[in-house]
């Protein structure tokens, strides 16, 4: 009874968003409703409690606006001060073919930024850039969430993993975090040798003229040659380094080769695969905003690149704890790096602390998009439209982020209540994980999925549902490794629908509105991922492997 309870919050967004339609800042307050009322009247949590947690909601909700506003204002400087033409025309001189573009900007660029940032930044960073190539800016947000799978698991320096970890504590030791990586790595580099191909498939069945996957399979070759550059390293680097650098040097790597491999023609069709002409788009596949077109420019390419290069940068040496950087801007003693707001409403477990300084918007987003309006010599005006257009575009989206935190955060403290009920989340946990072992190899993963599709982070499925997985693991006497390494991948795979993230990328490419269309059409690929990460763990339970 009180896991159909926790579940109606969900399964509200989902019949409201994917069946009737309707826009994330319609349907996340109603959901976010229903969350309350269930924690007042069901887990008997008081009405200050709820108030406390909404707050708490609205505060950590600071956090994804900052990195949403930093993207779009990059991307609408670089559109303004005519870097964006210039990338446009250095990519076309790598290739003018879509299919080959998007793998290359969302699988590797994406990946490595993943792999330094997470939390969002890749597609917010990845969707914008495909817009100006000309892709529907529907299509830009939709494949950018395909490709942003594989690598986060190891995203932002190794947070997720990290996360299991701590949570599971002196129960584990350094050789289970060393298992633990390689055993999440490799399950991921077999389905990531397949998502470009998926990517592209989306693409071309969904938004191509021809609406068929044919255009897909032309490219295959090139495809599963750039999912095995980045699958590879990603493999040995997990086996010989650990968790912090996997998707890090992977998709560098990946990055380098693939881009090599484009302009030599290996591999690429002979017949370049583009849209159809805007005015045959959908209109929910356009952007809702009018904003300033991409200034034409000559601008040399390493100057227009700069602004990137010097993002990457930052996020490597503020993410790498052996730099320093991190520890300092990153604890809660080291004010003023961080703004420590304690016992919300009087409610003791909360607490919330701002690091505004680990925030990407923050640094380096918005940072890097002031110093370009000089590198780049704007003027007044063109740095004026710039600001205006990103405060346009963050508006639609930012009501759908604060109620859909506030939502998360409700349900996850719905613990500190009168009723002596464990929070909503564990208890939907707890009901998909009562069954025998057989059943629960195929539901770990799901328990995961649902983490990081409420949440929008693979790290906070993890801090929510690792010690469950691990203990059930023990009851069922299954191997412990495997099952969080389940959980681990599982919590990517929901990256890829969950609403957060469709929300902020659709908001960065002023398609706010769509993301149930965009939820809707990743469900395939997500659930093809799901299926044969669960038929690889059941293989290797099925013969008693355990490592």
């Amino acid at each position: 009874m009180y896991a159909l309870i926790a579940f109606a919050p969900i399964l509200i967004t989902l019949i409201l968003m994917t069946i009737l339609n309707w826009s994330a800042k319609r349907a996340l307050p109603i959901a976010w409703l229903v969350a309350c009322i269930a924690g007042i009247f069901a887990w008997k949590m008081r009405f200050v409690t709820v108030a406390a947690c909404t707050v708490y909601g609205f505060l950590s909700s600071i956090e994804v606006l900052l990195v949403i506003f930093g993207a779009i204002l990059i991307m609408n400087t670089l559109k303004c001060s005519g870097a964006m033409s210039a990338i446009n025309h250095g990519f076309t001189r790598v290739s003018s073919d879509k299919r080959i573009q998007a793998i290359i900007i969302c699988w590797m660029f994406g990946s490595f930024i993943e792999g330094a940032a997470g939390f969002g930044t890749p597609a917010a960073l990845a969707a914008p850039l495909l817009v100006s190539l000309g892709f529907p800016p529907l299509a830009a947000a939709t494949v950018a969430l395909i490709f942003d799978s594989t690598a986060v698991s190891f995203g932002a320096v190794g947070t997720p993993v990290s996360t299991a970890l701590t949570q599971l504590g002196t129960s584990v030791g350094p050789e289970f975090a060393g298992k633990l990586s390689v055993w999440t790595a490799l399950p991921h580099a077999v389905m990531g040798i397949f998502v470009p191909f998926l990517g592209v498939a989306v693409l071309t069945k969904v938004f191509g003229k021809e609406k068929s996957i044919k255009p897909a399979l032309a490219v295959l070759p090139f495809a599963l040659f750039s999912g095995i550059v980045f699958s590879v390293p990603y493999v040995i680097v997990a086996a010989v380094f650990g968790y912090e650098f996997p998707a890090l040097l992977a998709a560098l790597i990946g990055l380098i080769v693939t881009v090599f491999a484009a302009k030599k023609k290996f591999l690429v069709p002979k017949n370049t695969w583009g849209f159809a002409p805007e005015t045959e788009w959908k209109p929910d596949w356009r952007s809702k905003t009018e904003l300033e077109r991409a200034k034409p420019s000559d601008m040399p390419l390493w100057l227009a690149w700069a602004p990137y290069v010097l993002i990457a940068a930052v996020l490597v040496i503020t993410r790498i704890p052996e730099l320093g950087i991190k520890n300092i801007i990153n604890t809660n003693a080291s004010f003023p790096f961080v703004f420590q707001f304690n016992n919300i409403f009087g409610v003791e477990q909360l607490d919330f602390s701002l690091k505004w300084a680990n925030i990407p918007g923050v640094l380096p987003f918005i940072p890097v998009a002031i110093l370009t309006h000089f590198m780049h010599k704007m003027s007044l005006d063109e740095v004026k439209t710039a600001w205006i257009d990103t405060f346009k575009q963050i508006g639609g989206a930012a009501v759908a982020i604060i109620f859909g935190i506030a939502l998360v955060q409700v349900m996850k403290f719905s613990d500190i209540n009168e009723s002596g009920l464990h929070n909503m989340m564990v208890i939907m946990a707890e009901f998909i994980s009562n069954a025998g072992a057989s059943v629960f190899v195929v539901l770990s993963p799901i328990i995961g999925i649902l983490g990081s599709f409420i949440s929008g982070s693979n790290a906070v499925s993890n801090l929510l549902f690792t010690n469950l997985q691990f203990e059930t693991a023990q009851a069922l006497n299954l191997s412990t490794v495997l099952v969080v390494a389940m959980q681990v991948i599982g919590g990517a795979i929901g990256n890829v629908t969950c609403i957060n993230n469709a929300v902020a990328v659709c908001a960065t490419v002023g398609t706010s509105g769509a993301e149930g269309k965009i939820i809707k059409t990743n469900i395939l690929p997500s659930a093809i991922y799901t299926v044969v990460i669960i038929g690889i763990f059941a293989l290797l339970f099925a013969v008693g492997f355990n490592p």
